[in-house]
């Protein structure tokens, strides 16, 4: 094990309030009390910069990382632009370079832009990894990985096929046309269709970015375009509520099917009513817990075992050392059936 050096533990207060000023506006960095996170003062300070903040999915991260850090001893630091924009996210990231924090994730919006700020980070003296969305051709340490992209795409793919009623026509709606982890489950989709549902043919994919209105808009062309479409996925949390909302408006609940990755309480009401079959997500908050106990490890020079007890919720976690890949567990399927058991 490496000496533990927690670099920040002076400056961290100060100059995270320092980041909570910055950049107000579209493309800017959010304000509010985010920056400041939360947790002991004492052990490391593990700063998370997700795509953006404000939508459910990442406060729900924050929130499973502020709680690891409470029981961990260590400072959670969260801030993130206001939209998801690299640019933004790359003058968040050198903030927290410059801050002196131990232990950088990110959840790139361009990972390819983002992998030479890692490189800096790392030239820093701070451990760095990936989280949510990888940046595989980066210097990251690990990636903490909600689910495999094989089982996302192919939970996503049956879930459509079984709301469909097993033949039709579908078309995608995603978020950022760089976004790594929605690329990898897009291309399983589309060989998983292919060579599994002859009878269905996926039609197109399309950009939204994290924005749940012009998913709708989106949505809604893509049927009057074509209306021989029977399904849709959203492909990210603001474009699964999206899909659904541009079918309820349509007034073809019953006819055009939808699922995507969407939060339980932002599809809660489409569940319920017909206008989603399904939500294909995981348990959020624990992708935050992990996300906090996998930084304490780092910064502390601890290797991954091969499988992880992190907590009592978390226990059996897989690494893989040839990827350098945490992950969190198969994709979780939301239902009308089980959707409140969440409070996220």
């Amino acid at each position: 094990m490496k000496a533990v050096h927690y670099k920040s533990l002076v400056a961290g207060i100060g100059l995270s309030l320092a980041l909570t000023a910055c950049g107000q506006g579209d493309g800017g960095s959010a304000g509010g009390d985010s920056g400041s996170g939360g947790g002991d003062a004492s052990g490391p300070t593990v700063a998370y910069v997700p795509k953006l903040q404000g939508i459910p999915y990442f406060e729900a991260m924050n929130a499973g990382g502020e709680a690891a850090c409470e029981e961990l001893g260590c400072t959670w630091l969260y801030q993130g632009p206001v939209e998801a924009d690299a640019a933004a996210q790359a003058d968040i990231v050198r903030s927290f370079i410059q801050q002196g924090v131990d232990v950088l994730f990110v959840a790139p919006n361009d990972p390819d832009s983002m992998a030479p700020l890692l490189q800096e980070a790392r030239d820093a003296g701070i451990a760095v990894g990936t989280t949510d969305t990888d940046a595989p051709n980066s210097v990251r340490e690990v990636f903490v990985n909600q689910a495999t992209a094989q089982g996302i795409g192919e939970t996503l793919t049956d879930q459509i096929v079984e709301a469909m009623g097993g033949s039709g026509r579908y078309a995608i709606v995603s978020c950022g046309e760089t976004a790594e982890n929605l690329n990898s489950w897009i291309e399983v989709q589309r060989e998983y269709t292919a060579s599994e549902y002859p009878d269905v043919e996926l039609t197109d994919v399309v950009y939204a970015g994290e924005d749940q209105a012009a998913a709708t808009q989106i949505a809604t062309d893509l049927l009057n375009a074509d209306p021989t479409l029977t399904g849709l996925v959203g492909e990210c949390t603001s474009a699964a509520p999206g899909v659904a909302q541009a079918v309820q408006d349509a007034g073809r609940v019953g006819q055009v099917s939808t699922v995507g990755l969407g939060t339980p309480m932002s599809m809660a009401d489409y569940l319920e009513d017909g206008s989603s079959s399904a939500s294909v997500l995981w348990d959020v908050q624990n992708l935050g817990y992990l996300t906090a106990w996998a930084g304490t490890q780092l910064a502390e020079g601890t290797a991954f075992e091969a499988t992880n007890d992190v907590s009592s919720d978390l226990s059996g976690i897989e690494y893989d050392e040839a990827t350098k890949t945490l992950l969190l567990g198969p994709p979780l399927v939301i239902t009308s059936d089980n959707v409140g058991d969440f409070d996220y």
